[in-house]
């Protein structure tokens, strides 16, 4: 006899799906699956597929392993799953810091944000390019 899915909600569906399959799978794989368990109608399957992306990336069993090819986070070790939040805000602190127009500044409060002096000087005088690759 087949299984019910009626009441379930596509995610709880896509976790069943990623449990049976064992292994990696791609999100065109896993949603056809998925509207094919929930019995979607063309119709359906058409207006509920960002619906599901949404659902699927924001529920926290399921990851992306790349290549918009999915899993469950259970079947990951921590390390491939996790990511160092320290890094993330250096990456913002240093983008915020890029994009400060010292221009509107005056030295004290230049000091006061800790640019170097000198290190501005010469920047400023080279002119440069943010869009040139940069040059070890």
């Amino acid at each position: 006899m087949a299984e019910n899915y009626k009441n379930e909600s596509m995610v709880d569906v896509a976790y069943g799906v990623l449990k049976d399959f064992g292994n990696v799978t791609k999100f065109s794989d896993l949603y056809k699956e998925v509207s094919y368990r929930l019995e979607f109608t063309d119709q359906d399957r058409f207006q509920n597929i960002s619906k599901f992306y949404t659902d699927l990336t924001l529920d926290g069993r399921f990851i992306t392993v790349g290549e918009n090819e999915w899993d469950l986070r259970e079947n990951r070790r921590f390390e491939e799953t996790s990511i160092n939040i320290n890094e993330v805000y250096k990456e913002i602190e240093d983008e915020e810091r890029a994009n400060i127009d010292k221009s509107e500044f005056d030295e004290e409060e230049l000091k006061a944000a800790g640019f170097d002096d000198e290190e501005d000087e010469e920047e400023d005088q080279d002119s440069f390019d943010y869009d040139a690759p940069k040059q070890d």
